[in-house]
């Protein structure tokens, strides 16, 4: 039941977080990062809230894969293996946030994104142009689309910096490639978990038609100057991101404790 009355100026205003988020999320994720707060500040509740941004979400990171694919960055029939595996992972990530302790990854997933920004900060280069390769092209995918498809199903933050981070310092991709792949498989994960959402009747469409169009035009202009400007846009960016996603991560996790035992 939707719980939201759409006035033009929230459709405006929905469109406009659309775009932010689609264009910072094509070039090193974290648009949810802008796209579910605003959702949530319209009153929708929390299960509309996430299948919505779900659905949204799905329209920017295909624009931004598409857009990968046409200027020859991604290559489908090299991480034809990573889609099924992701695909998979993504699927069954409800049923295995049964088995995995929700507080621990809440408490794991800042420290391992402070490791990708440390890492990325401290490796000069790193993703300027490709390196060799330390891992095999199937075991990778497998492994890491199972791994972060099952991840992003059942919890999210943070999902395209630890693919854009695997992706170079163990494919050696450089950081547009990296990119591109990373959006391939976000576009993965996100469709099979809206799809998922949808079933449960947990989308709600006048909200997220709006972004999902301000999404697919943001996509595609950041993945275009992804292209062009290569690594060392992309990288600041990257890090940004990875940055506020930890800041994020960090407030709800300890920030209510921290007021309550003041």
């Amino acid at each position: 039941m939707e719980t939201v009355s759409v006035t033009v100026d929230l459709l405006i205003l929905l469109f406009f977080t659309g775009c932010g988020a689609g264009f910072v999320d094509s070039i090193a994720g974290g648009g949810g990062l802008i796209a579910l707060p605003v959702i949530l500040a319209t009153g929708v509740p929390p299960q509309l809230a996430l299948g919505t941004n779900k659905f949204q979400a799905s329209f920017g990171s295909f624009s931004a894969a598409y857009n990968f694919i046409q200027k020859g960055e991604v290559e489908i029939r090299k991480c034809g293996i990573g889609i099924l595996f992701t695909l998979i992972g993504a699927a069954v990530g409800s049923v295995a946030v049964q088995l995995i302790s929700k507080e621990l990854l809440r408490h794991a997933i800042p420290v391992m994104l402070l490791g990708v920004l440390a890492y990325t900060a401290l490796s000069r280069g790193l993703g300027d142009q490709d390196r060799p390769q330390r891992m095999p092209t199937q075991p990778f995918y497998i492994l890491f689309g199972l791994l972060l498809g099952g991840y992003d199903g059942f919890f999210g933050p943070g999902t395209g910096s630890f693919w854009t981070a695997a992706l170079v310092s163990l494919l050696g991709y450089n950081l547009t490639r990296a990119s591109g792949y990373t959006r391939v498989m976000n576009f993965t994960s996100n469709i099979v978990a809206f799809a998922l959402f949808a079933l449960g009747g947990n989308v709600l469409y006048s909200v997220g038609v709006s972004m999902a169009v301000g999404q697919f035009i943001g996509a595609r202009i950041g993945s275009g100057l992804a292209i062009r400007k290569g690594a060392r846009f992309i990288r600041p960016v990257f890090m940004a991101v990875v940055f506020v996603t930890i800041l994020r991560l960090a407030y709800t996790n300890y920030a209510k404790a921290f007021f309550l035992a003041l």
